[in-house]
């Protein structure tokens, strides 16, 4: 774990850092790691009973969640996200609908934005967060905004590698805090 103050956190020296502990870990370790929050994603998600579970498609550094994407999709409705613009919506997940969106993230082609107010649970990447929940992402918002939307009421699961759990975050208004984070 990290221990920073507020006085030194700055967002954009922390998401430097966080860069640089994660490519420190090696692929091993992270495939590795993975596959333990994969395991413990799939518990809680099936424990909460849901039908509609919101999902990521993993990029750079993040924990590689794709085989409980593609094994949930058998289970349940699976949604993955796509930014448009500014706004980010979920979508639906059909194997072989995927192609590299925004920011080159797989993202589902077409289909119908999904209402916020079906999503049961919604697993959230970030570059770091706290063990109270606060989550610092990329910082482009697109999560935060989703997750403040009017009727938006699903779990709010975020998922990192332990060492990106830190102390404190800076915070500000707009800032969702998750309700529970995964870490291995």
């Amino acid at each position: 774990m990290i221990l920073l103050t507020m006085a030194d956190v700055d967002k954009k020296a922390l998401r430097k850092e966080m860069r640089a502990v994660l490519s420190a870990l090696g692929q091993e370790s992270m495939k590795e790691r993975s596959a333990l929050i994969c395991t413990a994603l799939r518990e809680r998600i099936l424990s909460s009973e849901c039908r509609v579970v919101a999902l990521f498609a993993p990029f750079g550094h993040e924990p590689d969640i794709w085989p409980l994407v593609e094994e949930l999709s058998m289970k349940m409705n699976v949604l993955l996200p796509k930014v448009e613009g500014d706004v980010m919506q979920f979508y639906r997940y059909g194997a072989g609908a995927l192609c590299h969106g925004a920011f080159g993230i797989l993202e589902p082609v077409a289909g119908t934005p999904v209402s916020p107010s079906d999503i049961d649970v919604v697993v959230v990447p970030g570059v770091a967060f706290t063990k109270g929940g606060a989550r610092m992402g990329r910082g482009k918002g697109y999560y935060d905004k989703y997750l403040s939307r009017e009727g938006f009421r699903g779990l709010k699961i975020g998922v990192c590698f332990s060492e990106q759990i830190v102390g404190q975050l800076p915070s500000e208004a707009h800032d969702v805090v998750m309700d529970a984070v995964i870490s291995k």
